[in-house]
């Protein structure tokens, strides 16, 4: 089977890994619902005992890294080119979900600071927003 999809995380490379991975989780969550598990192409692992591993996608999923403005940017030509994604940013998290929502209505997308975006489509399609970037890797512990 040819893989002509793929699914591409862009996270803040300015942020602490536990925040990072906390947006990264939140992203995925929501377009992995929207997307269900047809295009994602979901399926179980079984060990040799028969354990299951349920819903381990098929394609690719990279993580990679940038500063808050270029994953803006990325988002913009994402909504431009009708890609499916998801993004994070910083109005989406302290207080509770209500506040969050509020802060978030209330915040201009220019003072935003984007904390990742989750991109899906066809490989050429994401390659192109995505190709200058690089893989994520943990920042050292200050």
């Amino acid at each position: 089977m040819e893989l002509t999809h793929k699914l591409v995380a862009i996270v803040n490379k300015d942020l602490p890994t536990g925040v990072a991975m906390n947006a990264l989780a939140h992203m995925v969550i929501g377009l992995g619902a929207k997307l269900g598990t047809t295009p994602l192409q979901l399926d179980d692992y079984k060990d040799k005992e028969v354990n299951n591993y349920p819903n381990i996608s098929k394609i690719p999923f990279i993580i990679l890294r940038a500063k808050s403005g270029e994953i803006k940017k990325t988002v913009k030509a994402a909504r431009e080119k009708n890609l499916a994604y998801g993004a994070f940013v910083n109005t989406m998290t302290g207080g509770t979900y209500q506040e969050q929502i509020a802060n978030t209505a209330q915040t201009p997308e220019e003072h935003l600071i984007f904390y990742g975006c989750v991109l899906f489509g066809s490989i050429v399609e994401v390659n192109e927003l995505t190709k200058k970037f690089s893989l994520w890797r943990d920042q050292p512990a200050v």
